[in-house]
């Protein structure tokens, strides 16, 4: 058997075992986009991870301000 090889990420440093699919850079989870599978520096994602999962977990009725 073999072991997973291990990188660094090309961002911060930390152990990687993915690469950009758009510059080939090691990057780690924290770095890489789930939805393109880009690094941080190559995403073109309009809306953040973070963003999305904020507006998920919103109670309904409580996304859009009452004008």
């Amino acid at each position: 058997m073999s072991e997973a090889r291990t990188f660094e990420c090309s961002i911060c440093g930390e152990p990687s075992t993915d690469i950009c699919v758009y510059c080939a850079k090691d990057a780690c989870a924290n770095h890489r986009c789930a939805r393109c599978l880009r690094c941080s520096d190559c995403c073109e994602c309009e809306v953040p991870l973070e963003a999305e999962s904020a507006e998920e977990s919103a109670p309904a009725g409580q996304n859009h301000p009452v004008s």
